[in-house]
């Protein structure tokens, strides 16, 4: 999305998409060919936190050059586009959430009440940490004020976890070099954080010499499911509520990160490449750089057990587009997912649900403008999504609350 910036023609928003991210948004621009992701291999495969920039445990920012501002948007005409339209028949009373900055990725906790997400409001120049009520209000911030930081999630016993680099000190850092064509950038300064409900005492929960990040939470027992480079591949990796017991899942070359358990914590489900051949070398090559092309991801689900096991990995997605940000239907026989294959020119996103065999591939929003990072509440009765819908300028990116209706 996690989260970070995506020129796509009416999503100039997700800037906060930037980084890299839960569920960041891949983008694939019209002028440019398609490929796939690649990440960095990490130096030394090793948890320790002693080759990162500094100050991990005290939880201060170390001395880190200058900062430096977030890259502009692609520009394109301001379009407003209605909060509702007749034709996203599952999308009911839609309520607006926030008003202006980019927003996104905001994740319901355990109860249903309250989300976290991440937002560039104000004079920010990257993403912070916010909480608020299931309803819009009651917004504060509670990452520590420093560093970039994505994906947040809430904890069973109302803690937050997210990603920030702020432990290698206070700066947004460079953006990556667009002279390869759209790339992500997998900095190496992120580490996972746990903090207090109201953003203190952070502390560092797990650090390894790369990129460590795109961390969501089993809402039964506080398990966490996450993304590192640790290995020399992005993998995702699995850890107690404590930071313990770190369990590597996958080790298929590729990227494997944005994953997500359903709720009763038996499935999970996952954005993947698969590169092969000639983009299995460019995906390598990017990687020693700390970058990934995302511009075909599928989407993957897999049965998990209370013992960390891994069964019946199955591919949902088999478009050869850029599909991200899924997450199950409490059922467990659907999934939501972002896309850009309704648009040729695959620039535009949308909101898609499909069952988890991979049939009945449905368009739930039509929205001509970036919509993303859908999750359900714990009930399945409702859906939390973002998007540029109904902007007042552009480059804002706003959440949206909606009944769903099967």
């Amino acid at each position: 999305m996690h989260i970070r910036t995506i020129p796509v023609v009416s999503v100039v928003a997700l800037s906060l998409v930037a980084a890299a991210v839960c569920a960041q948004a891949p983008a694939a621009p019209a002028d440019q060919p398609a490929s796939k992701p690649t990440d960095k291999p990490a130096d030394k495969p090793a948890d320790k936190p002693a080759d990162k920039p500094a100050a991990k445990a005290a939880g201060k920012p170390a001395e880190h050059p200058k900062e430096h501002p977030a890259a502009g948007h692609a520009a394109a005409p301001h379009e407003k586009t209605p909060v509702a339209r007749p034709d996203e028949k599952h999308l009911k009373s839609i309520r607006q959430l926030t008003f202006g900055g980019e927003n996104a990725e905001a994740y319901f906790d355990a109860t249903g009440n309250e989300l976290s997400f991440q937002s560039k409001r104000g004079d920010a120049k990257c993403d912070a940490i916010f909480r608020m009520s299931a309803d819009g209000k009651n917004q504060r911030q509670v990452s520590v004020g420093n560093g970039r930081t994505t994906c947040a999630y809430i904890m069973p016993d109302g803690k937050n976890v997210y990603a920030s680099t702020h432990g290698a000190g206070p700066g947004c850092l460079d953006e990556p070099d667009r002279s390869q064509g759209y790339v992500w950038k997998i900095y190496r300064e992120f580490d996972l954080w746990l903090a207090d409900a109201d953003g203190k005492n952070a502390k560092v929960l797990f650090s390894s010499p790369g990129y460590d990040a795109e961390a969501t939470v089993c809402h039964k027992d506080g398990r966490i499911i996450f993304t590192s480079s640790k290995s020399g591949d992005l993998e995702l990796y699995l850890m107690d509520k404590d930071g313990k017991g770190v369990t590597q899942l996958t080790t298929t070359p590729g990227y494997d990160g944005g994953a997500f358990f359903s709720e009763d914590c038996s499935k999970i489900v996952w954005r993947a490449s698969r590169p092969t051949g000639t983009e299995l070398e460019d995906y390598q090559r990017l990687l020693k750089q700390d970058l990934v092309r995302p511009s075909k991801l599928e989407i993957f689900v897999a049965d998990i057990d209370k013992k960390n096991v891994v069964t019946n990995v199955k591919q949902v997605t088999k478009n050869g587009k850029a599909n991200f940000a899924p997450y199950l239907h409490p059922d467990n026989k659907r999934l939501l997912y972002v896309s850009n294959q309704a648009d040729a020119k695959g620039r535009d996103f949308d909101i898609f649900l499909i069952n988890v065999d991979g049939s009945g591939n449905e368009r739930v929003s039509t929205n001509p403008t970036f919509d993303g990072f859908p999750m359900f509440s714990p009930d399945g009765k409702r859906l939390i999504f973002a998007s540029n819908r109904n902007n007042e300028k552009d480059g804002d990116t706003n959440l949206f609350m909606a009944d769903w209706v099967d």
